[in-house]
């Protein structure tokens, strides 16, 4: 059963990691999908594997003037946008709170949290003009429990889970939904710099010992969860704070 069938979405940071899996299991369900990324070759990859249900479009989702382009670009393409997902993140280096610089800082902001207000800018009217929408940000467990030595990054996903709630509060008469999927860490491009060590089994180990479920979150984890809150089986779910997490946040 394809539960997103005709269904369009924009994917940020869908050229890998969790985004590319959410990106595929999307385009199995049915969805049409931009597979937006600041790397264009990854964006390119992911759309030239998954087909004529999807396209790339490359972007800085810290830049205005681009994310209007790509919602410009969704609808001329597809012609409507149903679903938004908010995936692209950075982080800095897992070290003391003071070791962290200005500029490391800022770009936090820019990509973690601005990204969203830039993004909601850009596709809300069309929401409105639909009359629905769904809006899916991907925060994290680090906004919930956090671990020490990513204090800043902790700061930017907390952000985005409140933000994901006061959003739905106020989307919500107007039939659109916001809910926010919270990983645990998965093994993804910023995986080392979460550890702040180098990626060796024994490293691997004393973070997946903070996981009851012993092992770490994968993409599949996190796009089942975004299948489910992107569905119609979903239309009374708004303002969810979902931890991705085998019981890390317990």
């Amino acid at each position: 059963m394809t539960v997103l069938k005709d269904k369009v979405a924009i994917i940020t940071g869908a050229g890998s990691g969790f985004g590319e899996g959410i990106a595929r299991e999307y385009v199995k369900q049915g969805a049409k999908v931009v597979v937006a990324d600041i790397n264009e070759s990854a964006a390119q990859r992911v759309v030239g594997e998954l087909g004529a249900q999807t396209r790339a479009f490359t972007v800085d989702v810290s830049r205005g003037e681009q994310v209007n382009a790509l919602a410009q670009y969704c609808q001329d393409t597809f012609g409507a946008i149903d679903i938004v997902i908010n995936n692209a993140a950075i982080t800095h280096k897992n070290q003391p709170m003071l070791d962290v610089d200005e500029d490391t800082f800022d770009r936090l902001l820019a990509i973690n949290v601005k990204s969203i207000y830039l993004m909601t800018q850009a596709t809300l009217p069309v929401m409105r003009k639909q009359g629905r929408g769904v809006i899916l940000n991907i925060g994290s467990t680090a906004g919930i429990r956090p671990r020490p030595g990513l204090s800043w990054y902790n700061a930017t996903k907390g952000a985005v889970n409140l933000l994901s709630k006061s959003m739905a509060v106020e989307l919500g008469p107007e039939n659109i939904r916001v809910n926010v999927i919270c990983p645990v860490m998965g093994v993804t491009g910023l995986f080392e710099l979460f550890m702040g060590q180098p990626d060796t089994p024994e490293n691997r180990q004393k973070f997946m010992s903070t996981i009851p479920m012993g092992r770490f979150c994968t993409p599949a984890d996190v796009a089942a969860a975004a299948v489910f809150l992107g569905s119609d089986a979903a239309a009374f779910f708004t303002g969810v704070e979902l931890p991705v997490d085998g019981g890390r946040t317990i």
